[in-house]
């Protein structure tokens, strides 16, 4: 065996274990209180309606909410291509299904992840948060546990949204690449 050949194998065994440790991390819902539900953005349809991946991590949100899990969602997003800012599509939606204005604290600013983190630990030390809770979708939980932690945030719990598709594939592998690209770059 070559040793080009060595590192290729080497690679995807790398590869694949990262992705499996990414999904059963991702999947193990574990169902903690906290002070805050943190509900991370996704697309908004063009229509100014969430997407249905989006639609399912606020769905989840109030599933959590309902069963007592914290008294606040934090809802984060940018404005994407769509023109919406996605905050304000989630806390209209989460407003449309029964939770109150005053359980709701936007965040417009969520760009990506790492901007999430660092405005929910400026919410968090303004509201006096001591913990949060994380939804997203399955793959994403795992770096955004780290950059919450990173950002100096208890993270009490974490629960993925009941959505899949196809383009999660895609997701799973550029986590896959991109959490141990993000740990490097935290150091």
């Amino acid at each position: 065996m070559t040793f080009f050949r060595f590192i290729v194998y080497v690679s995807i065994l790398l590869f694949f274990g990262m992705a499996g440790i990414i999904s059963l991390i991702g999947l193990n819902d574990h169902i903690a209180k906290a002070d805050a539900i943190v509900v991370l953005g996704n697309t908004v349809l063009p229509n100014g309606q969430p997407s249905p991946r989006l639609q399912a991590r606020i769905d989840c949100a109030i599933d959590m909410y309902h069963q007592g899990v914290a008294p606040l969602i934090i809802v984060s997003g940018g404005t994407g291509v769509e023109g919406y800012d996605e905050a304000e599509v989630m806390a209209r939606y989460l407003e449309q299904h029964g939770i109150p204005s005053t359980s709701i604290i936007r965040d417009s600013s969520g760009i990506n992840t790492a901007a999430t983190a660092n405005n929910i630990a400026k919410i968090s030390h303004a509201q006096h948060i001591q913990s949060v809770f994380i939804v997203s979708q399955f793959f994403h939980i795992t770096r955004t546990k780290l950059a919450m932690t990173h950002a100096g945030l208890k993270v009490n719990g974490s629960t993925h949204a009941d959505y899949y598709e196809a383009r999660d594939i895609y997701s799973l592998a550029r986590e896959t690449i991109g959490y141990p690209a993000y740990l490097l770059n935290l150091r």
